[in-house]
């Protein structure tokens, strides 16, 4: 299987040279669960994209420092080839913005949380058991780093895990699987990552989100099951 990695950040130098680019640490992660996968990167922040949406089996939308309500031409272009490869019904996924923007192109609605950023690790409830939920679980934890998130639901979609920060954690739209959540951070780019934004971060925030990177994290679970997920066809 050949997955198509839309690329919507680049990450700044010193963290790039320490922890890679987002499209690297999506290919370790998955890799890992299956490694006869291939990957093909495009640039989607600088206007690249696919010339065809058959360029490669399913693609897959990463997190981003945009807003998905910004205004720059290469988000609509993203849009437009998000509707694209859903009236196909080739498989998409989506992590945190790439979250956030198939669930606005698709008639959601996204909005920054009143409660503030988003950081460190969540502890999520799992609401509904797809069959490719493989290990099943009724817990599960991710790290994640936002302040928008899906507000209001496109008509169709399935609420597979919640927490009470942020209600539509993980949705399955048809074909599109879509998390908040990061699974291919590790906890020391989280950290850093934190650690950044010590300025923007109010002091309880700030030290919560430090001390719930104790908590054990289960990105291989959810790797699991995004891999299960693209090569299932019963939905």
């Amino acid at each position: 299987m050949k997955i198509g990695i839309l690329q919507c950040n680049t990450s700044r130098a010193p963290f790039a040279k320490k922890f890679g680019q987002y499209p690297e640490m999506v290919k370790h992660l998955l890799q890992k669960i299956n490694p006869t996968l291939t990957f093909e990167t495009f640039q989607a922040e600088q206007h690249q994209l696919p010339a065809h949406i058959h360029a490669c089996d399913a693609y897959l939308i990463t997190g981003s420092k945009h807003s998905v309500n910004d205004h720059w031409p290469w988000i609509a272009e993203l849009e437009d080839f998000i509707l694209k490869l859903h009236q196909a019904h080739i498989k998409l996924i989506g992590i945190c913005f790439g979250h956030q923007l198939i669930a606005k192109t698709l008639g959601g609605k996204v909005s920054k949380s009143p409660q503030g950023w988003g950081i460190g690790m969540s502890t999520n409830r799992v609401l509904q058991h797809k069959l490719w939920m493989n290990p099943s679980c009724d817990h599960f934890n991710l790290l994640i780093s936002h302040q928008d998130q899906v507000v209001e639901l496109p008509q169709g979609t399935e609420i597979l895990a919640s927490n009470e920060f942020c209600p539509f954690y993980m949705l399955q739209i048809g074909n599109n699987l879509t998390i908040q959540g990061h699974p291919e951070f590790t906890k020391d780019y989280a950290k850093a990552l934190i650690e950044s934004r010590k300025d923007l971060l109010d002091k309880s925030c700030y030290e919560k989100g430090l001390q719930s990177l104790a908590l054990n994290k289960d990105e291989m679970l959810i790797a699991q099951w995004i891999i299960h997920f693209l090569n299932d066809n019963s939905d």
